[in-house]
């Protein structure tokens, strides 16, 4: 049910939202020389993607399922709980602009940690709070940003971090939905209020 979520965002967030929602891809993305991607779950990837398109240097945002046991799932599936999947994004960015521990930082601010297979309303193992690595530095740094941003929360932080096997897009429909669907009513209530939050707690401007 995508309804109501609640999230510890706290002053201090980085300065990461100002840009301009980016356009994402629905394919499998491209890694070069100059681009790397990050997959990340918090809860709803409607509400994830919309945070992380505005992010200087973040080049495209897919809406997708990771860490279950079905080989290309539908959304209808992964809703049963049943696939062992995520509801994550799985974002391709500029290393050169914004770094992995930046996106993770954001991370933490964005949805609630601390919550156990839920966010909000939200319900069930396909909304747990998950980061899934590609390579030994990135557990690293995603080990290091976990127990750094434990001190931010009065109970514990139950993400799991886990290698990325394999990501699947989700459906064309659910790609860009914040922006193609502005006034749908979990956008109004869930997602608009929780990027306005992220924005008012941004640092003053020079």
């Amino acid at each position: 049910m995508r309804w109501l979520l609640t999230a510890p965002l706290w002053v201090g967030a980085l300065a990461l939202l100002a840009a301009e929602p980016k356009t994402n891809s629905t394919s499998l993305m491209k890694t070069t020389n100059q681009l790397e991607r990050a997959t990340l779950g918090g809860g709803c990837f409607w509400c994830m993607e919309a945070v992380f398109e505005r992010v200087p240097g973040v080049r495209a945002v897919t809406s997708g399922y990771a860490g279950g046991h079905v080989a290309n799932p539908t959304y209808e599936q992964v809703c049963t709980g049943e696939t062992g999947h995520a509801e994550v994004v799985q974002i391709e960015y500029d290393p050169a602009r914004v770094s992995f521990e930046q996106l993770l930082e954001l991370f933490w601010k964005a949805h609630d940690p601390t919550s156990l297979n839920r966010q909000g309303a939200d319900v069930g193992t396909q909304y747990r709070s998950v980061i899934f690595y590609e390579n030994e530095r990135q557990k690293l740094a995603a080990e290091k940003s976990k127990a750094d941003a434990a001190r931010n929360f009065s109970r514990p932080i139950v993400t799991e971090i886990a290698p990325l096997k394999a990501f699947y897009p989700a459906e064309a429909y659910h790609q860009d939905y914040y922006r193609k669907n502005p006034n749908a009513a979990y956008c109004r209530m869930v997602i608009r209020p929780k990027l306005e939050k992220l924005e008012r707690e941004l640092p003053p401007g020079p």
